[in-house]
């Protein structure tokens, strides 16, 4: 019983359970898939994608120098080019691309950089349900 000993106090079995459940729910937390970020984009927007808005929120200017489309290609299923740099980007659809949006950190980060350089702003959630919702209806 002396292993116990450090935990005697019950205030420490808390902690020390929360820790592991924490350690237990990040990886968790980063690993996604396509559908059950646009599930999260949706309830926080609360109202369904309509991927019709986001095939027009990606093709379109807003009021900036660039789209999505400059970079990613009005039908985003090959490898585009960053429209600045040359710097090759990979297919932006699921689909054409099993490594889009399987990571909610990554995802979180594309979409704040790219809404900034499309829109001069972050995308609201309903934007970014709409926008994936649509990436995932492109199939091969």
């Amino acid at each position: 019983m002396r292993f116990l000993q450090p935990f005697s106090n019950p205030h420490r079995w808390r902690v020390a359970a929360a820790c592991l459940a924490a350690a237990a729910v990040v990886p968790a937390a980063l690993a996604a898939t396509p559908a059950e970020l646009l599930a999260g984009y949706a309830k926080e927007a609360g109202a369904a994608p309509n991927p019709d808005r986001g095939q027009s929120l990606f093709n379109s200017r807003h009021g900036r120098e660039w789209s999505c489309a400059a970079c990613h290609g009005a039908v985003p299923t090959a490898p585009g080019r960053h429209a600045a740099t040359g710097k090759p980007i990979a297919a932006l659809a699921p689909a054409f691309n099993p490594e889009r949006f399987t990571d909610a950190a990554k995802t979180d980060k594309w979409f704040r950089r790219n809404c900034n350089d499309v829109m001069g702003r972050e995308c609201t959630a309903a934007e970014k349900a709409d926008v994936l919702g649509w990436l995932m209806t492109l199939k091969p």
